[in-house]
């Protein structure tokens, strides 16, 4: 099976994670997904493999004769898409020999993918190219570096002039909801070191990400009828959008790049009784991210002032940290992959991640682990789409990190 057929296999499966779900997986999707993905696994000849309880995926690949005491290393993807677009019933289209110019997703609806707005598309000018319908997201994040992982699996297990230590893969639940690394066995998995492969075009290489937290705001107001409720009804609606004000205008994502972090307020209900806002903080500098926290602390404390005490209620709590602390005195890690990329005939870059990965967890469990590339572009949106010749060179980079022994 070639690389991109694994993958327009596995976004048949729905596996929408869900942040207010208090199980793992957080969706039983997820688990049915990660019991077709051993099945899968073992067809390729990786018969350890497994799924334990909590719908972690995980299988070894032997070394080679005589290569048996070369360190492991692992390589991870995540399971569970974005709950930010939908991912049920995604019908996948591949363009052969892609112009260069818009894209029509869904010609019914109207709903195009301009080159004017995502200019990377030109740089796929005559490659092949599976996009959206544009009404659900395509699922490469990350659904692609599963298909690409399995596919140097295959290759490793099947070609035997492919000489490499033990192979240690894992698949995870619930990383787009940052859960993927909370039951992870770093001790059973027992790499010396591994990848995600997680991230956007190949060359990527990326070993600094956000500082995370996540917020919980909750707002009690009281309600009494609007005729009769002068200096009586406290509006938990209103006082929400207050509470808001009260943060900088201009640190969102709207309005932030590069180092700079955020407030995101990305859910809000209620009702004139009671509200409720999740907002997630974001800053590459714990510090600055203290400082977001304490500003909403603040926030809160100015509207109990007001309103009365527990009006406002707020939890906090940190998500992942930046895994470049753990990493940048082990760089032979990330030599290992640029290696690899220069192979294929690719200049590797290096960013810091507006977000975060399973690998910013792991790293602080023990298990150094820096992303990889998959070739995907526009992730969490209808707009997503993944270049299959970049699939097939993302493998063969794969194998070549495997491979890369005599280091």
């Amino acid at each position: 099976m070639k690389v991109h057929e694994r993958f327009l296999d596995y976004v048949r499966f729905d596996t929408t994670s869900d942040p207010y779900s208090k199980t793992c997986p957080s969706t039983p999707n997820q688990m049915e997904f990660a019991r077709y993905l051993v099945e899968d696994m073992k067809k390729i000849g990786i018969s350890n493999a497994y799924v334990d309880e909590f719908g972690y995926v995980y299988g070894f690949i032997d070394a080679s004769e005589g290569f048996e005491n070369v360190e492991s290393i692992g390589f991870i993807a995540h399971m569970d898409t974005s709950d930010a677009v939908s991912g049920k019933d995604i019908n996948p289209r591949i363009i052969s020999d892609y112009t260069g110019n818009d894209v029509v997703l869904n010609e019914k609806l109207n709903i195009i993918m301009e080159v004017d707005k995502y200019p990377h598309l030109k740089n796929y000018t005559g490659h092949d190219l599976i996009v959206t319908d544009g009404t659900t997201l395509l699922g490469v994040d990350d659904k692609a570096g599963i298909a690409e992982i399995l596919e140097m699996a295959d290759i490793l297990i099947n070609d035997p002039s492919k000489k490499h230590g033990r192979i240690c893969i894992a698949f995870t639940p619930d990383e787009e909801i940052g859960r993927g690394a909370d039951l992870f066995d770093v001790k059973k998995f027992n790499a010396a070191y591994a990848y995600t492969v997680d991230g956007g075009p190949l060359g990527d290489i990326q070993y600094e990400n956000f500082n995370a937290a996540s917020t919980n705001v909750r707002i009690t107001g009281l309600s009494v009828h609007p005729g009769g409720a002068k200096n009586i009804m406290k509006n938990a609606i209103l006082m929400a959008y207050e509470f808001n004000s009260l943060l900088p205008h201009c640190e969102t994502p709207a309005h932030t790049e590069k180092r700079e972090g955020f407030y995101h307020l990305h859910n809000i209900s209620g009702s004139e009784e009671s509200a409720h806002m999740s907002y997630i903080l974001r800053d590459h500098d714990y510090e600055k991210l203290q400082q977001k926290k304490d500003r909403m602390k603040l926030a809160a404390e100015y509207i109990n002032s007001i309103y009365g005490e527990n009006s406002v209620t707020l939890e906090i709590s940190d998500t992942y940290l930046n895994m470049a602390e753990m990493l940048k005195p082990h760089m032979h890690i990330i030599e290992r992959a640029n290696r690899a990329y220069e192979a294929l005939g690719y200049t590797p870059t290096t960013h810091a991640i507006r977000g975060g990965t399973d690998g910013a967890r792991l790293s602080y469990m023990g298990l150094l682990c820096p992303n990889i590339a998959t070739g995907g572009h526009n992730a969490h949106g209808r707009f997503e789409y993944v270049s299959i010749n970049e699939m097939n060179k993302m493998v063969s980079v794969l194998v070549h990190m495997a491979c890369d022994i005599n280091q």
